[in-house]
């Protein structure tokens, strides 16, 4: 009988990338922690009409790329291809604005896209992210943007930051009617996917990777040139606190991001490391999906990053706890070998019980197999040897041992 194998575009995450994940993940909430965010822990199927709604019907997620089946209730339902909608729909139904102020919350998890497996890209990819309801200043959109790129330098990852406007929408409507006669007379030149959008989503045709298409597109009508006074100065403003951050960026009037809520500031985090896919974290501002959805009128800014992705451009792990071996030399030390081992996991010490049957030479291969760094001999006395000195030492009792261990792996 032939075996199981995963389902194409998911995967399994293990050795040195859960270590990889883990440190992305927990960096991340250090970071989130230090700006004071608290955790929200979200559904991973929600009623389909919710991304619909919030995503844009006419958007690739929506239209392509989701996982929409029937559950037995007979209600239509999707995995969640992206987390933002599902924070806007808790913060209405929990009645978290409520509580008056504004709310920050962070979410950490995988999200579901039917989309084609590529590096960085899986069909089951996981997200963390972050959004905060209730504040509207250009101030909250620096202050999120500078909190992506500290978890990117806690990460130790070297990117470029790309940011636009896209104001509202009463002006973005005259805009994309300009966009629409420009996009008719170059649309020999664009490729099948843009001439489709041109009509339900023409804002992404800028966004196109394709050559042809960045090229045939290079005059077309600027955004910025159709916004009102009052939306130009609030990205002046945007800009100033980043340069009083020390933040360096670009302005890129292609940049509008892939769904249709966002408003006012933009912002991508970019790697040329990765190929054309280079982006590894994004946002923005999204003042009207609470109301849209159906709560109160909320502005609101959020962003979301790929965790693959981070994973593929970290380059330095923290260093790895060292590791002790706890090996009963004969089978009538198995009880003191599990008492031993119960002593050092509650210091803290990070330990591995040879629980397998054999000679102390076959033990000894084992805690060379799992690299452990020092290996506790249980017998009459115990004994520490360290891995990589070879040296030996002999104890009264455990409590000994481990006072000399804990000072071993502090260095001292």
């Amino acid at each position: 009988m032939s075996s199981i194998k995963k389902i194409r575009g998911f995967q399994d995450i293990y050795g040195e990338e859960a270590r990889k994940y883990r440190f992305v993940a927990d960096t991340a909430r250090k970071i989130f922690d230090r700006y004071n965010f608290q955790e929200i822990i979200l559904p991973y199927v929600e009623d389909v009409s919710l991304f619909a709604r919030s995503v844009g019907e006419e958007t690739d997620i929506v239209q392509k790329e989701m996982y929409v089946f029937e559950d037995r209730g007979g209600r239509t339902v999707a995995l969640r291809p992206e987390g933002t909608a599902s924070a806007v729909r808790a913060y209405i139904e929990e009645k978290l604005y409520a509580k008056g102020g504004y709310t920050k919350l962070f979410y950490e998890g995988a999200m579901f896209r039917y989309e084609r497996p590529q590096a960085g890209r899986y069909r089951q990819f996981h997200q963390i992210g972050a959004e905060v309801f209730g504040v509207d200043t250009p101030l909250s959109d620096a202050e999120l943007i500078k909190m992506v790129k500290d978890i990117l330098d806690e990460l130790g990852i070297q990117i470029r930051l790309e940011i636009n406007t896209l104001g509202d929408f009463e002006s973005r409507k005259v805009y994309i009617k300009k966009l629409k006669e420009y996009l008719a007379e170059i649309k020999d030149s664009l490729c099948e996917d843009c001439r489709k959008r041109m009509e339900r989503n023409p804002l992404r045709v800028l966004d196109c990777k394709v050559e042809g298409c960045r090229k045939a597109t290079e005059n077309a009508p600027q955004l910025i040139d159709f916004l009102p006074e009052e939306k130009v100065e609030r990205f002046e403003k945007v800009k100033e606190y980043l340069k009083a951050l020390e933040i360096q960026y670009t302005v890129n009037p292609r940049l509008v991001r892939g769904l249709d809520y966002y408003t006012d500031t933009v912002f991508e985090f970019i790697t040329d490391k990765i190929g054309a896919q280079g982006t590894v974290a994004a946002g923005g501002r999204y003042d009207r999906l609470v109301e849209q959805l159906g709560g109160p009128p909320t502005p609101a800014l959020g962003f979301a990053a790929g965790v693959e992705r981070l994973m593929m451009l970290i380059e330095t792990l923290p260093e790895k706890q060292p590791l002790i071996a706890v090996i009963p030399v004969v089978p009538e030390f198995n009880i003191e070998g599990l008492k031993t081992a119960d002593i050092l996991r509650k210091r803290g010490i990070k330990t591995e019980l040879i629980m397998k049957e054999g000679s102390l030479k076959s033990k000894m291969k084992l805690a060379n197999k799992i690299q452990s760094d020092f290996v506790v001999f249980v017998s009459e006395k115990p004994e520490l040897k360290d891995m990589e000195t070879g040296e030996q030492e002999l104890f009264e009792n455990i409590e000994d041992l481990r006072d000399v261990v804990e000072k071993k792996l502090s260095g001292d």
